[in-house]
């Protein structure tokens, strides 16, 4: 695994593992508050219970966090898993007009929060597009 492979996977893998683990032990009145966060941005999850909601939660953000710090991981998968998740997050804040100002695109103050994700997405792209090295063929 390359410098940059792990220079781009190894913060943003910790930071959802942590983050994921966390969430494991969310009551319902966290959960609740969450999955409503969640469901303008992804209305099919207010259809889950709480405690269904937040466990799922816990759990994609420990599986992303893991792939991303799993060397035999390829970036690609472990890009296309973190571009998955940030989609999810990016929607809330795109589809909830108290997220942004007027223009829609630049965060407010209570946005700022999901803005940040943005970074991750970015992350996702380099992952995935990142530079291929092709087998050298032949002598050194």
């Amino acid at each position: 695994m390359s410098f940059s492979s792990v220079a781009l996977r190894a913060v943003p893998g910790a930071f959802l593992l942590d983050s994921g683990i966390g969430k494991l032990s969310l009551d319902a009145d966290s959960a609740a508050g969450l999955q409503s966060m969640a469901a303008t941005g992804v209305p099919a999850v207010s259809k889950l219970s709480p405690e269904t909601f937040g466990r799922a939660l816990a759990v994609g953000e420990i599986g992303v966090g893991a792939a991303l710090l799993t060397p035999f991981v390829n970036d690609r998968v472990a890009g296309v898993a973190l571009g998955g998740f940030t989609a999810g997050m990016l929607s809330m804040y795109f589809r909830n007009d108290a997220m942004t100002r007027k223009d829609g695109v630049r965060p407010s103050q209570e946005g700022t929060m999901l803005a940040k994700d943005l970074w991750l997405a970015a992350i996702s792209a380099a992952l995935i597009g990142g530079e291929r090295r092709r087998p050298r063929r032949g002598g050194a």
